[in-house]
Order: C-alpha cells, then sequence, then structure tokens
C-alpha cells in the first residue's frame, strides 16, 4: 500500500487569520488546537467537516518563522460549486490578493497568495463535487 497525505504544516506568523482564511476558502472547521507546555507558540488544525482520516488532508496553522525564500509547495484549488470568474471574486473577498510570477494571462489558472503571502492557484477549470 502507498502513503496517503494526511496532514500539511504550514508555519506562520498568526495561525487565527489563517485559519479563518483556509476555513472559509476550503470550508473546512477548525478541528483542534495545541499549546505545547513551556513553549510560546500553538498550532491550529483545520480541516473537513468529517475531520482527520478523509480523502483530503488537514492543514496544521503553527507559529514559526515562515520561509524567506520561495517555497517549492504551493496548493491548487478547484471551483466546485461555481465558475472560476465567481470563485475569484469570492477568494479575492476574503483576502486573497492577485500574484505576479510572470504568467501571461493564458495560464488555466489564477496565482494569488493567501493573506501571509503563500502563493497558491486557483485553476479554471470546475470540478464536480465529491
Amino acid at each position: 500500500m502507498a502513503c496517503r497525505m494526511g496532514e500539511l504544516v504550514l508555519d506562520c506568523h498568526d495561525p487565527e487569520v489563517l485559519a479563518r482564511f483556509w476555513c472559509e476558502v476550503l470550508d473546512f472547521v477548525e478541528l483542534g488546537r495545541e499549546h505545547p507546555e513551556g513553549v510560546d507558540g500553538y498550532a491550529i488544525e483545520i480541516g473537513p467537516r468529517e475531520g482527520f482520516g478523509g480523502p483530503q488532508p488537514t492543514i496544521i496553522l503553527r507559529t514559526g518563522e515562515p520561509a524567506e525564500a520561495k517555497s517549492n509547495l504551493h496548493i491548487d484549488l478547484n471551483p466546485t460549486d461555481r465558475d472560476s470568474d465567481a470563485e475569484l471574486e469570492r477568494l479575492l473577498k476574503l483576502g486573497a490578493r492577485p500574484a505576479d510570477i510572470g504568467q501571461t494571462g493564458e495560464e488555466p489558472w489564477n496565482v494569488l497568495e493567501d493573506p501571509e503571502g503563500n502563493s497558491f492557484c486557483l485553476l479554471k477549470g470546475r470540478l464536480d463535487p465529491l
């Protein structure tokens, strides 16, 4: 049997802000918090309403120093209940910002950043929900 992705971990300045943002974007809920004793930081785990172990990984947002250099990993999103233009408008209202990485405008995706500047893409193709 192969592995399955269970969690994505993202170091950030403000887990509260990113938890709210990504919960709205992905229709996730807060699953738990961890405040390790003797440590200043904390982590918030968000994920599908069904919780950990389903077909989608959870996201752990933990206090820490985000990477200064460009990350080689980013999230691609597919709209499921509206077209990509409507979803782009929704994401911008939630606090996403357009990101210019040298795209031509002909790509089948939009490049965005979350409130802390982490890049992600909104694919222009729509998927049927599970």
